[in-house]
């Protein structure tokens, strides 16, 4: 469902410069932020800097740019 929102023209500009460098539309810019934002205020605990290497481990996974671990001992 696409919903219209107003946003102030500064914060758009803003945007559209990581988008740009992001080679992202601006929708999906404020999408990706949203996303990233949600992650954080659910998991206080965690760095944003943790979540984007689990989000990029996670990418590279779904293109066959890696492997999972498989654990090779048993726990204890």
């Amino acid at each position: 469902m696409a919903t219209s929102i107003r946003l102030d023209d500064g914060f758009v500009e803003s945007i559209k410069i990581y988008a740009d460098v992001a080679k992202r539309s601006v929708p999906k810019q404020i999408e990706h932020w949203a996303s990233i934002g949600k992650i954080l205020e659910e998991n206080p605990d965690l760095t944003y800097e943790f979540v984007m290497e689990t989000l990029l481990a996670k990418q590279e996974l779904e293109h066959s740019l890696g492997k999972r671990y498989v654990r090779r001992t048993k726990r204890t």
